[in-house]
């Protein structure tokens, strides 16, 4: 049952302040002790976090589109259950729809299904009694939607406003309040901000709020409004449940009883707001996980225990170099990614997981780097699921929303988040980690969070059957270091997440250039994993190594000599020498050559050498240094004569390493900012290369 007093704030075009005076209006009703809550039309983040701050709530996004518009009315009742009055921010014009369907997506439909009176502000700067026929015209274009009256805005004098008022009562059309043109300053921080000042607390947020508060209550006839939104009749609709949500698609499973805590989420946001919609929260607490908020651009570390990552798509890209910055979180993020922990992250979090973004070293858990554009992308997506993923089944289907200027390169992994008609596949899936720009609405898709808590419980049940907090074994995959810059994928010794390789076994790092995988459709990457060699006597110190390491020649032995200094080698059986399997090393490796051997000696593997830095092609070799058994031994008992030189081929040979063929839209050669952006689509009357609409 939908029961608080409501009202809809809506204009007959973006610009004409209504964004300013929803909030303003939502400060001045909560001044005077009202339970007041804010919601916003649309996917628009920035919006329902200034209206969340000026009502004392979390502000909540009613977007049709994205959860359907069966889904809006019991959303709506769910956050205004105890609310003394709602104030509903539309988007764009009256009957304007961003994806083209205005009897369903506009602020008029949206007013329609709530049965809420809509206040129109109307921007008079330049107008005189052409308000009436304006008026007039909206309120005769729909029979269904209820004009409440209007709020005038940038109004010139008392004259002018006295002109505006008769004009409008003629028609019977009430005028609510009047605004003059300084009434309405831009005191609210700059849109490219995002949520972060309201997140932060930022004192020019507050302020900003403050003022908007104090000018709605000397222009704004507030009792009269009340008593308009109070007129709004009961609606009787099935309220938004999370629990209910989730429980229509099964049972949900009780938490372990082994566990002694439930599994923790690290969601990014802070203690009142967060980068997702205020849904995700819910859903997943309701799925069983303990939420823990951490903000990428302050905290260094992970909430303790975190067994999940998710990044919402309100993290802003002008953030990019305090994400940056805060290397320590950084390698955090690329630890629990390596260690197959769940990591969902959209928009700009997508690029935070990148390599690199515009030239700042980033997480480094997908090898790609991103570049800002000078268009901005915009608009919903119909994504089909390319995997199965903590997000979703393969194949699934769900609509998102995309707003970024960032692109990354390549613009998907060898395994795409998601595919949609128009446009090459977009995103990255590796392991559990689940990448892309696309926003999701976890209330039309609540499956997200029981298939997140399932893969944290996934994830934790195989570290758990080792030793706490050890990583698995070496021939696992969870143990390929994630494609990245080097800072990311092999850190400092001493700083978190870096682990020094055994000083008897080549590392699956050794087998990586130091610039990750070089196929640019692979983010991950991982390398093959490489059985320890055997030992044969104490390892030699690595020492520094030029690219091309000559070979010196061996020295002639007499049949007496021991070739290991070790133990002696029993003699070979009758009929010629014993020859012993040297250590395999991956190409590249500089080894020294073993001692030649007379007749009938046997030949041992020369001493372990560690893996060292690769050598680029062409560096020397030793015959058997690619795996060989050894110096060949001859007839005659003396071994064949070593080259000096020997290619040894493009460094990381043979454990896949390859450049891969590059697909369509994966490599363009169009320079950044010519042309439309990653050569996308234009996408439901929007398009790339079509500025974010702004109501302020």
């Amino acid at each position: 049952m939908i029961a608080a007093p409501r009202v809809v704030v809506s204009a007959p075009s973006s610009g004409h302040g209504k964004t300013a005076i929803a909030v303003g209006l939502l400060a001045a009703l909560a001044a005077r002790g009202l339970g007041a809550t804010g919601f916003k039309v649309g996917p628009d983040h920035t919006d329902a976090a200034y209206l969340g701050l000026a009502a004392g709530r979390p502000g909540r996004n009613l977007d049709p589109r994205l959860v359907g518009s069966q889904r809006i009315a019991p959303l709506f009742a769910h956050a205004s259950a105890d609310a003394e009055i709602a104030v509903v921010e539309g988007t764009m014009g009256l009957f304007d729809s961003l994806a083209g369907r205005p009897e369903v997506d506009s602020t008029a439909a949206i007013a329609t299904a709530l049965r809420a009176p809509v206040v129109l502000v109307i921007d008079v700067g330049s107008m005189g009694q052409s308000v009436a026929a304006l008026a007039h015209g909206f309120r005769a274009y729909d029979e269904m939607l209820w004009l409440g009256g209007v709020i005038l805005n940038r109004v010139a004098s008392d004259r002018h406003e006295q002109l505006l008022r008769d004009a409008l009562d003629d028609i019977g059309v009430p005028v609510f309040g009047a605004l003059r043109r300084r009434d309405l300053p831009a005191v609210l921080p700059s849109r490219q901000h995002g949520v972060v000042p309201v997140m932060q607390g930022a004192v020019e947020a507050h302020r900003g709020v403050r003022r908007l508060g104090e000018a709605m209550a000397g222009a704004v006839d507030l009792d009269r409004l009340l008593a308009l939104a109070r007129s709004a009749p009961r609606v009787p609709v099935t309220v938004w449940s999370p629990a209910e949500a989730l429980a229509e698609l099964g049972p949900v499973p009780p938490a372990d009883a082994a566990s002694a805590r439930r599994p923790v989420v690290a969601l990014a946001g802070g203690p009142a707001l967060s980068y997702s919609y205020a849904e995700t929260a819910e859903l997943l607490a309701a799925a069983g996980a303990e939420v823990a908020t951490f903000d990428p651009l302050r905290d260094e570390a992970l909430p303790e225990g975190t067994g999940a990552l998710v990044i919402g798509g309100a993290l802003p890209e002008a953030y990019a170099e305090e994400m940056s910055a805060n290397r320590r979180l950084c390698i955090a993020v690329a630890e629990l990614a390596r260690t197959g922990r769940p990591v969902i992250a959209e928009g700009a979090g997508l690029l935070w997981l990148a390599r690199e973004f515009d030239g700042r070293p980033m997480c480094g858990v997908l090898d790609a780097a991103g570049v800002s554009m000078e268009r901005t992308v915009v608009g919903y997506r119909e994504a089909t699921a390319q995997a199965d993923t903590p997000v979703a089944r393969l194949g699934a289907r769900v609509v998102g929303y995309k707003q970024h200027r960032g692109v990354l390169t390549p613009r998907s992994g060898q395994t795409p988040a998601w595919s949609w008609g128009g446009g090459p596949p977009e995103g990255f899936v590796w392991r559990r980690v689940h990448a892309s720009q696309l926003t999701l609405h976890w209330a039309s898709s609540p499956v997200i969070a029981s298939r997140l808590v399932a893969a944290v419980a996934a994830a934790v049940a195989p570290a758990s059957a080792g030793q706490p907090g050890a990583p698995a074994s070496a021939d696992s995959s969870s143990t390929s270091v994630p494609a990245g810059p080097p800072s990311a994928r092999s850190a400092a010794p001493g700083a978190p997440g870096a682990a020094a390789p055994a000083p008897d076994r080549v590392t699956p790092a050794a087998l990586v250039s130091p610039s990750g995988p070089s196929s640019p459709s692979d983010p991950a990457g991982p390398a093959a994993p490489v059985s320890p060699p055997p030992q044969f006597g104490p390892s030699a110190p690595a020492g520094p190594m030029s690219s091309v390491a000559p070979v010196s020649p061996p020295a002639p032995m007499s049949s007496a000599a021991s070739v290991s200094s070790v133990a002696p080698v029993p003699p070979p059986a009758a009929g010629r020498p014993a020859v012993s399997a040297g250590p395999a090393v991956s190409a590249g490796a500089a080894v020294s050559a073993g001692a030649a051997v007379s007749a009938g000696a046997a030949v041992s593997a020369g001493p372990a050498v560690p893996a060292g830095p690769a050598v680029s092609a062409g560096a020397a070799g030793t015959a058997g240094a690619a795996g060989t058994g050894g110096p060949a031994v001859p007839a005659s008992g003396h071994p064949a004569p070593t080259p000096a030189h020997r290619s040894a081929g493009p460094a990381g040979a043979g454990v896949g390493d390859r450049p891969a063929p590059v697909r369509g839209g994966d490599d363009s050669k169009t320079p950044p900012g010519s042309g439309r952006t990653e050569g996308e689509p234009a996408a439901d009357g929007t398009g790339p290369g079509r500025p974010a609409r702004s109501d302020r």
